[in-house]
């Protein structure tokens, strides 16, 4: 009679243990999951990342790896995920702009659309239009007003040919109709030394970076390019309320996986997503960075993407960006 009250107990005992919520869910995932980052470890994408690979693993019941293979605007990790066993265990936390701007400008080592299982977005981002503290701008109406007035004269820094605050400048010259001169940087925080030092006219820079430098009386902010205005600079008009209603750029951080994933495989880690965006310490947490959660669906991201490439083609082809 012992043994077998023993074998009830421990029966009792493993059916009060908490069990995870993907285990509940299926077999998936089945080993650690790693996510692949585009960029070098510490920067804003990187740092997104790692809190989302935390809350991820509670809930799959797996450890999730962050990657960091940086270099070519991210398209190397990308590439490493687009010719991934398309198993659900080996996954892209990316930038927008790797998969709706660079393409745009240059080929890449994958098809932004065919190559990739869109799962979720999880935060988005502004650029915020950033000049000299002693610039004689204090509104946009002051620089465009001046940048009609002499043509090629103004200069707008950003960290690379292709990169996000690149093309919100060519945004800029193409809803305002005015010409600027690019200077392109090898990174962010070189073109924001510069600014600060006065050597160029202005530069496009992330709410997130951009904050401290205005804070601390640097430079000055003009306008946002989101359609709302950001928490972080709700001074600062939107580009839309400066005078350009077609001007809209919001960046995302996403989860992309390869293209020929099981649907339950997507399921798991939308569901999954969804949780975390919606998590009281993960939203503390990025609403504290400057970003703005966002839950989507599959279907929604495959279209942003789809509608987002679209623009930044045309934009790359008006403007002749376009790099062979």
């Amino acid at each position: 009679m012992k043994p077998i009250m023993n074998r009830l107990a421990v029966v009792a005992l493993i059916s009060a243990l908490p069990i995870s919520w993907a285990a509940a869910k299926g077999d998936y995932p089945t080993q650690p999951i790693r996510l692949l980052v585009g960029y070098a470890p510490g920067g804003s994408v990187d740092i997104v990342a790692r809190e989302y690979a935390q809350h991820l693993s509670k809930l799959v019941g797996q450890s999730v790896v962050v990657e960091n293979r940086g270099g070519a605007s991210g398209t190397i990790a990308g590439q490493t995920v687009a010719r991934a066993k398309p198993d659900g265990h080996t996954l892209f936390f990316t930038a927008s702009p790797t998969v709706t701007v660079t393409p745009a400008i240059q080929e890449t080592p994958f098809d932004p659309i065919a190559d990739f299982q869109p799962i979720s977005s999880v935060v988005t981002y502004t650029n915020v239009l950033l000049v000299n503290a002693n610039s004689p701008y204090s509104t946009m109406q002051d620089l465009v007003e001046d940048a009609k007035a002499n043509p090629g004269q103004l200069t707008y820094g950003s960290s690379g040919v292709g990169a996000s605050n690149h093309l919100t400048g060519e945004l800029l010259q193409d809803n305002a109709e005015v010409e600027l001169t690019h200077i392109p940087y090898k990174g962010n925080a070189p073109a924001q030394a510069d600014l600060i030092a006065d050597r160029i006219t202005m530069l496009f820079d992330l709410n997130t970076t951009a904050k401290a430098q205005v804070d601390g009386g640097k430079v000055k902010a003009l306008a946002v390019t989101s359609g709302t205005r950001n928490p972080m600079f709700k001074d600062v008009p939107t580009m839309v309320e400066a005078g350009y209603p077609d001007y809209v750029f919001d960046g995302w951080l996403g989860l992309l996986a390869p293209s020929d994933v099981s649907e339950d495989v997507v399921k798991t880690l939308s569901e999954a997503t969804n949780k975390i965006v919606n998590d009281k310490d993960f939203r503390a947490r990025m609403e504290d960075s400057g970003y703005t959660l966002i839950e989507s669906s599959p279907e929604q991201l495959a279209a942003r993407i789809a509608e987002e490439g679209e623009q930044f083609r045309d934009l790359a082809e008006r403007a002749n960006l376009r790099q062979e």
